[in-house]
This record gives structure tokens, sequence and C-alpha cells, in this order.
């Protein structure tokens, strides 16, 4: 177990929740949710990378936040009734723990810790989403493309991640031909090896350097917020 909000939990209240926890293999581009579908499942990934994708009416799309380890996909349920207001596909492959909507309303008045940490998970994942529209307003994409690749490096245990070029264009809201002149760039800057599918993080440091501040204030709202959201 990998998911920082499960393992943040008392053994009590962990008890309590591990009989309705269900293993689940979350395969790369797999759809969890569209904008309007009840949520009445919530993944906590172990491993690997959720996008939230917000859509436009002519099938435009970009991120507006991520989740991994850190936290978990559908907990704004978790306290009452909600439809998703965003496409949730799976961008980064891994495993993850699954719960049912209503295990979750029945266990939540026993589970004190577990109600907090699913507030504190909702403020800071609300917090990433406003910084990524002015992310997304106001800087370039080179110093985007940099921090989304940090924060995926953030939620998972290698060095590599996969993707596709459309999968990235999508991300970033740009161009395919955009993604191949600012991947080029970055290996050409020894930050990273690109090739098919497939970006290897080569120099953290050195991506970190070029990154726009919305990397480490996104980073710090989850520290405040969660216990060792990265550790």
């Amino acid at each position: 177990m990998k998911n920082r909000l499960l393992l943040a939990l008392p053994s009590d209240e962990l008890a309590l929740l591990s009989p309705h926890l269900l293993p689940v293999e979350l395969e790369r581009g797999r759809l969890l949710y569209d904008p309007g579908d009840r949520i009445d499942t919530i993944y906590f990934p172990h491993d690997g990378v959720i996008s939230l994708m917000t859509l436009m009416e002519n099938g435009a799309a970009i991120e507006s936040a991520a989740i991994g380890r850190e936290g978990a996909l559908g907990l704004m349920a978790g306290i009452s009734a909600r439809q998703s207001l965003t496409r949730a596909i799976v961008q980064s492959p891994g495993l993850a723990s699954r719960l049912g909507v209503g295990a979750l309303h029945d266990l939540c008045p026993r589970a004190p810790v577990l109600r907090s940490l699913i507030d504190r998970h909702n403020e800071a994942l609300f917090g990433h989403a406003i910084q990524s529209v002015a992310c997304n307003a106001l800087h370039a994409v080179e110093a985007r493309f940099c921090r989304w690749l940090l924060s995926c490096h953030d939620r998972i245990s290698v060095d590599t991640v996969q993707l596709t070029q459309e999968f990235l264009a999508d991300m970033l809201g740009v161009q395919r031909t955009t993604v191949t002149a600012v991947a080029g760039s970055l290996q050409t800057k020894g930050l990273i090896r690109y090739r098919r599918g497939v970006v290897d993080i080569l120099d953290r440091a050195g991506l970190e350097s070029m990154a726009c501040e919305c990397y480490g204030a996104v980073r710090r709202g989850y520290e405040r917020l969660l216990p060792t959201p990265f550790g």
C-alpha cells in the first residue's frame, strides 16, 4: 500500500475501511469518469497518475489537475452525492484501491481522521485546479511542460513517464508539433530523453529550474494540507 491518504489513517480507521477496498489495475488511457457521470466509486492510487481534463464543446481539452498516490479520485462524493465535473482518465498506469461511495458514507461518521483528510484533500485539489487555470493562461509552454513532468514524477515510482504525443498535447492544450519542438529542446539541454510514447527524466533539478512558479505553489499546497503527500 502506497497511497498516502490510506497510510495516514490510524489503525482503527484503516481496519474499518480495509474490507471495502478492492484492488484494481488502472491501464493507461482508461476512462474513469466523464462530466455529468454520477460518482459511485472512489479510486485511491498506489502508483500512476489520473488526469482531470476540462472539456470544451468543440472537443478541445486541457488538464486542470492530476491525482496520484497523494490523494484519491472522487472524494468530493465522500460527503454527499456528486456528479463528475471533469473527464478523469488514466495518464500513467498503476495500481489502485477502489471503494464504493455508499461504503464511505457509512464509515465516515466512525472515522473522524478520514473525514478530515477528505476535506483537506478536496481543498488541495481545488487549489491545484485554480493554479492550473492561471498557469495555462500566463506561462510559456516549455515552463508548463517542465511543471507537468515534475508533477507526474512526484506521483510515480520511476523516472520514465509513458505517454503518447497526442495525450501530452491534450495535457498542455497545444498542437502535437509544439510538443515535439518543446520536448526536443529539453532533450538538447540534457534534461530528458524523448522517444515515441516515453519520456525519461534525466535531470530533475534542471527541470525544476525551468518550471514555472506554479509547480512549487501546487506542491506547497499539498504539503501544507496533507501528511507527506509526495514522500
